[in-house]
């Protein structure tokens, strides 16, 4: 297994067991007691990120519980590969073609659907067995023959505001900047429960940076939510989102595939705010995104200052009447520590590493070990590793400047001059 999949296994794992401990975490568990909660949620198997299914005790919850208000995430993720022995078989395409031709032949059945995967080449027998096919199934609720694209829709609300944030991506409007013209993405999340705007902005790029971007500007302002319902996109599924929602405590949720309709009140959301301002605002005079998002953001603050038409208040004042129970930062810098990429990184004999294509310079002690790095794509002059709660800063690789460099292990040779002169 690659490096790549094994920490992709990691992060999923500690990300399973957040997602166990989080009612008693953010302190709404429905049981008595926290005790009583955990002998519920254990009572019965638990499938693990891989498909393995298991029984925990409830201690083992505690356990991970006390891990956690320890050292958060980073407590979490196993010490070893959580999917040791086993392969990630089914891709997202033969996902796709699964639910395809349950759609189109509601009563196949697992084994049938397995030799069409085979016959059609999504599959290799050897690679992928029946059971693969059999409990993928049973987990997406496709044993039915009945209509799969029957959705039991029901209107639901969470109770108070700071329960849940809804958010999703919508295309923009063509711009031209500096002479060059090109689409925007519009980015939003909204409070479940008062319909208030949290986060609202335009990218050129629709990508996971840019939501989690939005997504701290979001938290900063108005605090943490119990939940965050997204769909399945790249930009809002990935392991670093999971690392982030983890590390502030926030549950990820995600719509059913090819279901992201369930998302019914971002999505309106969207239409309102195309239909109330963005149909009669002229883009031609428009000329440059940074003048877009004001626009946007008067907008916003609109919104949030008008009687919604669903609640019958405002959404300000609805959010403001439960301001007493949304989770805040504990500081700026627990946020950003909180937001961090973080990526797994063995460092080379020469004391270097690789992030994206580039290398750094890391200091000597970690050569041979794999180690956290931290850092944001568009700030990586601040990355740095993480290790046993310090940090250690990185720099980008100057092999010219490193050639000049006095070494501790001898004399240093400095390569600019002819035949090489050693420095004593």
């Amino acid at each position: 297994m690659t490096d790549k999949n094994n920490e992709k296994s990691i992060i999923e794992m500690a990300y399973f067991r957040f997602a166990l401990i989080a009612p008693v975490i953010q302190g709404v568990f429905p049981d008595a007691t926290k005790t009583a909660y955990y002998r519920r949620v254990t009572a019965d198997m638990l499938t693990l990120p891989d498909g393995t299914q298991v029984r925990y005790n409830p201690k083992t919850l505690e356990k991970w519980e006390e891990y956690y208000k320890k050292g958060g995430m980073d407590a979490l993720m196993p010490k070893t590969r959580s999917d040791k022995g086993m392969t990630r078989k089914l891709t997202d395409t033969t996902t796709e073609e699964i639910f395809r031709l349950k759609a189109k032949y509601p009563k196949l059945n697992a084994t049938q659907i397995y030799n069409r995967l085979v016959e059609n080449g999504f599959i290799k027998a050897a690679e992928v067995s029946v059971a693969s096919v059999q409990r993928f199934i049973k987990r997406n609720d496709l044993k039915s023959a009945r209509n799969i694209n029957m959705k039991d829709r029901k209107a639901f609300e969470e109770e108070f505001s700071g329960a849940m944030t809804q958010a999703d991506t919508c295309y923009g409007p063509y711009i031209t900047q500096d002479g060059q013209t090109r689409r925007t993405y519009l980015i939003m999340a909204i409070d479940d429960h008062s319909r208030m705007i949290v986060g609202g902005r335009y990218f050129y790029n629709d990508n996971a940076y840019n939501f989690q971007s939005l997504f701290k500007e979001a938290v900063a302002r108005f605090g943490i939510p119990n939940k965050l319902y997204l769909d399945n996109g790249s930009s809002y599924k990935n392991e670093q989102l999971s690392l982030i929602c983890g590390s502030i405590g926030t549950v990820e949720l995600h719509t059913p595939v090819r279901d992201g309709a369930s998302k019914g009140k971002v999505e309106r959301n969207f239409r309102t705010l195309k239909e109330r301002w963005l149909y009669g605002l002229d883009t031609k005079q428009i000329h440059s995104i940074e003048e877009l998002n004001r626009e946007l953001a008067n907008y916003i603050r609109k919104h949030n200052t008008t009687v919604h038409s669903a609640t019958k208040e405002k959404p300000i004042d609805r959010y403001m009447r439960d301001l007493e129970r949304i989770r805040k930062p504990k500081n700026q810098e627990w946020l950003d520590e909180c937001f961090m990429n973080r990526k797994l990184r063995r460092v080379n004999n020469d004391a270097t590493l690789s992030i994206n294509k580039d290398y750094y310079d890391a200091p000597i002690q970690f050569i041979g070990m794999k180690v956290q790095v931290r850092y944001l794509p568009d700030q990586m002059d601040k990355a740095y590793i993480f290790y046993e709660g310090q940090h250690y800063p990185l720099r980008l690789t100057d092999k010219v400047a490193n050639s000049r460099t006095k070494r501790n292990n001898g004399p240093a040779i400095d390569y600019s001059i002819a035949g090489g002169r050693i420095d004593v």
